[in-house]
């Protein structure tokens, strides 16, 4: 069975710092895709960040770029996000997925997994 679990989430003031992480069970993330999405409170679920399998390739988000990072450690089979110069746009629910096609420009996951999702809120 299948499991993420996303950790890190938090209040913290605009131009903080949080490091999420999503530590996965039941399957070895080296072999997927993996992202991080996120749903802002009223809005519809955007693709942050993510990682190709293929050919170890990111993608990262225009309104999250040069402020974001993700990274992931294969020994410890977890992704992590880490998030600098948080702004107050930046809040919502936050989550990671694993599947052999994982998309962030059309939020698609394919043969995958979601996490529950750790909320982020950023004050101004």
């Amino acid at each position: 069975q299948v499991q993420l679990v996303e950790s890190g989430g938090g209040l913290v003031q605009s131009g903080g710092s949080l490091r999420l992480s999503c530590a996965a069970s039941g399957v070895t993330l080296a072999n997927l895709d993996i992202g991080w999405f996120r749903r802002a409170p009223g809005k519809g679920r955007e693709g942050v960040s993510c990682i190709r399998r293929r050919d170890g390739s990111t993608y990262t988000a225009d309104s999250v770029k040069g402020r974001f990072t993700i990274s992931r450690d294969n020994a410890k089979n977890t992704v992590y996000l880490q998030m600098n110069s948080l702004k107050p746009e930046d809040t919502g629910v936050y989550y990671c997925a694993t599947g052999t096609s994982v998309s962030c420009r059309v939020v698609s996951v394919l043969e995958g997994a979601w996490g529950q999702g750790t909320q982020v809120t950023v004050s101004s």
